[in-house]
């Protein structure tokens, strides 16, 4: 088992605040994230950015495990996520996550490769989270 963590700064509140994300690893180190990074395009990141590459990582990853373990020990596996984030029921909602894959893979025929990367979408673990139960612990301080 391992764990993981990252946390999440806001200064000011609502369309006016600014953010910030920081990662243990140190990869996020107070990257900005706000309203103008989410929908404006400015500089910085935002939480469906974040689940593309973690849902394309894993996936690739996955994907990666499954050819090593049909016998293929060379290739190269290209994937482009692209998570839809949608206004519904006065809020908004992740409606979509589209995964495109390329992969050069020497000896594997259009079938396999397909079976397999159809098995790493379905199993991933990024995969079986966009689809779960969610819970949340709350605490005031001050």
């Amino acid at each position: 088992m391992t764990t993981n963590t990252a946390s999440a700064r806001y200064e000011g509140l609502g369309k006016d605040g600014k953010g910030s994300i920081t990662t243990r690893s140190g990869v996020l180190s107070g990257q900005p994230y706000g309203f103008g990074t989410r929908f404006e395009g400015q500089p910085g990141t935002n939480p469906e950015e974040l689940i593309a590459a973690a849902h394309a990582a894993c996936f690739t990853m996955a994907t990666s495990f499954g050819l090593a373990k049909a016998g293929f020990s060379d290739g190269t596996l290209d994937t482009q996520c692209t998570i839809t984030l949608d206004q519904a029921d006065g809020g908004f909602k992740v409606t979509k996550s589209a995964l495109v894959l390329k992969g050069a893979i020497p000896g594997i025929s259009a079938e396999d490769f397909a079976s397999i990367a159809e098995e790493a979408e379905k199993n991933c673990p990024i995969s079986k989270l966009l689809d779960c139960e969610i819970t949340l612990d709350k605490s005031l301080e001050g």
